[in-house]
C-alpha cells in the first residue's frame, strides 16, 4: 500500500469515527465501540476492496457488505454517506429517530446499500452464507468461458457475541463443508462483550475452530493498514476457501478514557468525551466534519465504479445476444416471473386422494419447480419426511452448484439465515423444510425474513399431535399460533390438495414469507373447496358449506376450521343437521393474516350477524381463535402437550372425533 493510499484510507478512518461519534452522541443513544475499533477495517473496505456502484446499489454483481454486529450501524452508516450512497449528512444527523434512514440497527429494506437487516447477533454471517451460495450458483449456472459474468466476494464484519452464537457455528459448518471460495468473515477480535471481557464466557481457540470448518484463517493487526491490505489482496489473488479475517482491535480506539472497556461498547461518550476523542485522533471540534480530501476521494471512486458496472453491462449484453436461452432463463430467475395462467396450471396438477398435504405439498413443489427456474429447495436433513427434495434436480455440493437442492444437515437455524441470504440475492425463491415443533429452532430467523419482507417459503409438517406414536416432543401444539404472532408472516394451513395448490399461488404471489403448514396423515379432497382463488384461499376465510336458506330458520352454529379438521367440521355440520334439525354454516379458514386483509365487507360476511353459536375446530392451542368466535366461542383445540400414541387413540384422548365434539355441542 503506497503512501498516498495509505494516507487517504487513515483521513477515511478518522472520518468515520467522527460521524459515528458525534451521531450516536446527539442522539443519546447507540454503540460507540465497534465504530471506534473498527475504522479502518470499514474505510478500507470501502476506499479499496468492494467492487459495487453506489449509484446502482443493486448492481447483481457486485461485491455485498454484511454488518453482522449490527449493533455498530453507525460504522456502516458513515461509510456508505462517504461513499455515494443515498445516506444524507442529514440522515446521519438523524440517526436512531423516528421514520429515519438510520435506524438503530440495518434494515435492508430503509438504508440504500444496506444488505441484510441485522442485530441479532450472527445473523449475518448465516445472511452472508446464504448469498455466497446464492452466487456460486448463479456463476455455474450462467457464467461462460467467454463471459464471467458473477465473481463477486460476499464480505461480512462480526463481533464476539457472533462468534458466540449457535446459528454461527451452523452456518459456518455449511460453509466450510460446501468451500465457498467467495465468502470472507472479518472477525473483529477486540475481546469485549456488553458485560464485560469474553475471558469471563468464553475461552475458545476460534482460530482451530473455523479450521476444522475447513477455512483458510488470517491473523492480523485490525488497525495496521499494510497488515489489512496485504491479507486482502492476498485473499483477492488466490482465495480457494472460505476465509476468517482475524482483526484484533481495541473497542472505543480513540477514546482517551474509555477504549478497551466494555462500557464504550453501548453508550454515547458524553460530550466531553466525544471532543477529548476528537482532539485525540486530530480532527477539528467541527461537528460530523467531512475533509475535503475525503469528499473528492470518493467522488473520483464513484467514477471508477460506474465505469465498472458500465463494462460489466457491456459484457452482459454480449453474453445475453450470444446465450439467448440462459438470458431467458437469467430474466425469469431476476424477475421471478410466473405465468399468467398459474392458477389454471396449479389447479390442473393430477393428486390422488386420500393423500397427507406433506405429499400434495411435494408434488406442487416438484411441478412448480420444473417451470419455474427461481424455486430452490432444502430440509435440515429431513428431506425423505417433510417431502421438500426436488426429485429432478442435483444435490448442491462443494463441486456442483448447478444442482437445486440443499441438505442443510440438522441446523435449522442456520437453515433460517441461509435463506434469507439466498433470498436477498434477488434471483431465488428459496423453500425450506422441517417439522413444524422445530420451527422454533429457526424462528428469529422467520422474524427476521417477515421483517425485511424476504420471499422465503417455510414447508413445516407434521402439523399436529395426529403424527402419532413420536409423541409430545415432535407433537404441535403452540407453534401454529406461535407463528400467526410474527408480523408479515402468511400462515397458511391447507385441509386438502385443493387448498394446497392454492396455498402455493398465495406464497408465490406474496412479497414475503409465507409458512405452510402440512399434515402427516392422508387428508381427502373435498368438493368444497374445488373452487378459484378469488373466491377461496385469497380470501384468507370462505363458506364451504352454507346454512340452510330455504326453512327461514336461524343458523344454529358456525363452523371455522382448518387443515385436517375441516373435513371433520363438514361431517359433524351434516350430521347436526340430520340427526339434531340444527341448521349449520362451515367455513374454511386456512390463513388469518389473508382474512385480515380484506374488506370490512368481506370481513363481516364471515363473522358478523345472527351467524349462532361460533365454534373454532383445529388441533393446536386456541390461542388467537377468540378473535373470531368471541369469548362465548366454543374452541375445540388443544391445550395441552401430546401423547405418545396412535392417531386413533390420540383423537379419543382429545376429543377429537364426531362423537366429542357433537358431546360438546348438544
Amino acid at each position: 500500500m503506497d503512501t498516498k493510499q495509505k494516507e487517504i484510507v487513515q483521513k477515511i478512518a478518522k472520518t468515520i469515527r467522527g460521524l459515528s461519534i458525534e451521531a450516536i452522541e446527539k442522539a443519546k443513544s447507540g454503540h460507540p465501540g465497534l465504530p471506534l475499533g473498527c475504522a479502518e477495517l470499514g474505510a478500507y473496505l470501502y476506499a479499496e476492496v468492494l467492487n459495487h456502484n453506489p449509484k446502482n446499489s443493486n448492481w447483481i454483481n457486485r461485491d455485498r457488505f454484511v454488518l453482522s454486529a449490527g449493533h455498530g450501524s453507525m460504522l456502516l452508516y458513515s461509510a456508505l454517506h462517504l461513499a455515494g450512497f443515498k445516506v444524507s449528512l442529514k440522515e446521519i444527523k438523524f440517526f436512531r429517530q423516528l421514520g429515519s434512514k438510520t435506524p438503530g440497527h440495518p434494515e435492508v429494506h430503509i438504508t440504500d446499500g444496506v444488505e441484510a437487516t441485522t442485530g441479532p447477533l450472527g445473523h449475518g454471517i448465516g445472511n452472508a452464507v446464504g448469498m455466497a451460495i446464492g452466487m456460486k450458483i448463479l456463476k455455474a449456472k450462467f457464467n461462460t468461458d467467454k463471459h464471467k459474468l458473477f465473481e463477486n466476494k460476499i464480505y461480512t464484519l462480526a463481533g464476539d457475541g457472533c462468534m458466540m452464537e449457535g446459528a454461527v457455528s451452523e452456518a459456518s459448518a455449511i460453509a466450510g463443508h460446501l468451500r465457498l471460495d467467495n465468502l470472507v468473515i472479518i472477525y473483529d477480535a477486540n475481546k469485549i462483550s456488553l458485560d464485560g471481557p469474553i475471558s469471563e464466557s468464553t475461552s475458545e481457540d476460534t482460530r482451530a475452530r473455523y479450521r476444522a470448518y475447513g477455512f483458510d484463517v488470517f491473523e492480523i493487526d485490525g488497525h495496521d493498514l499494510d497488515a489489512i491490505d496485504a491479507t486482502f489482496r492476498e485473499i483477492k489473488q488466490k482465495q480457494e476457501k472460505p476465509v476468517l479475517i482475524m482483526a484484533n482491535t481495541i473497542i472505543g480506539k480513540g477514546s482517551p478514557h474509555m477504549a478497551g472497556s466494555h462500557k464504550v461498547h453501548g453508550s454515547p461518550l458524553g460530550q466531553e468525551e466525544v471532543l477529548a476523542t476528537k482532539k485525540a485522533i486530530d480532527l477539528p471540534k467541527d461537528e460530523f466534519y467531512v475533509p475535503n480530501e475525503v469528499q473528492s476521494f470518493f467522488e473520483e471512486k464513484l467514477k471508477e465504479q460506474k465505469k465498472l458496472e458500465d463494462k460489466w453491462n457491456e459484457d452482459f449484453s454480449s453474453w445475453a445476444k450470444e446465450n439467448p436461452k440462459l438470458f431467458e432463463e437469467f430474466k425469469k430467475m431476476q424477475n421471478k416471473t410466473l405465468m399468467p395462467d398459474i392458477e389454471d396450471v396449479l389447479r390442473n396438477i393430477e393428486i390422488k386422494t386420500p393423500i397427507a398435504s406433506r405429499e400434495s405439498s411435494s408434488v406442487v413443489l416438484n411441478y412448480l419447480a420444473d417451470i419455474l427456474p427461481f424455486i430452490y429447495s432444502g430440509s435440515a436433513d429431513l428431506s425423505s419426511s417433510d417431502k421438500t427434495y426436488l426429485t429432478n434436480y442435483e444435490l448442491i455440493s462443494f463441486s456442483n452448484f448447478k444442482g437445486r437442492n440443499f441438505k442443510f444437515g440438522v441446523r435449522e437455524f442456520a437453515m433460517g439465515t441461509i435463506s434469507n441470504g439466498l433470498s436477498l440475492v434477488d434471483t431465488f425463491i428459496p423453500v425450506c423444510g422441517t417439522f413444524l415443533v422445530f420451527s422454533d429452532y429457526m424462528r428469529n430467523a422467520i422474524r427476521l425474513a417477515a421483517l425485511s419482507n424476504l420471499q422465503v417459503i417455510y414447508h413445516y409438517t407434521h402439523d399436529s399431535i395426529f403424527l402419532g406414536e413420536d409423541g409430545p416432543t415432535h407433537q404441535a401444539v403452540e407453534q401454529i399460533a406461535s407463528l400467526r404472532a410474527i408480523p408479515n408472516l402468511q400462515v397458511i394451513r391447507p385441509a386438502d390438495s385443493n387448498e394446497v395448490k392454492m396455498a402455493w399461488l398465495a406464497a408465490l404471489t406474496y412479497k414475503g414469507p409465507t409458512a405452510l403448514i402440512l399434515s402427516r396423515q392422508k387428508l381427502t379432497t373435498l368438493n368444497e373447496t374445488n373452487i378459484s382463488f378469488e373466491k377461496g384461499l385469497s380470501k384468507g376465510a370462505y363458506i364451504v358449506k352454507e346454512e340452510n336458506k330455504n326453512n327461514n330458520k336461524k343458523i344454529d352454529f358456525t363452523f371455522f376450521a382448518t387443515g385436517s379438521e375441516l373435513e371433520m367440521a363438514i361431517k359433524i355440520a351434516d350430521q347436526l343437521e340430520k340427526s339434531h334439525q340444527k341448521n349449520v354454516r362451515v367455513v374454511s379458514f386456512p390463513c388469518f393474516e389473508i382474512f385480515e386483509k380484506q374488506s370490512k365487507e368481506y370481513k363481516d360476511s364471515i363473522l358478523k350477524g345472527d351467524i349462532g353459536k361460533r365454534v373454532s375446530i383445529e388441533a393446536g392451542s386456541e390461542m388467537g381463535w377468540h378473535k373470531y368466535i368471541g369469548i362465548d366461542g366454543i374452541a375445540i383445540s388443544v391445550n395441552t402437550f401430546g401423547k405418545s400414541a396412535p392417531e386413533a387413540r390420540l383423537r379419543e384422548e382429545f376429543g377429537f372425533n364426531i362423537e366429542s365434539i357433537l358431546k360438546r355441542l348438544i
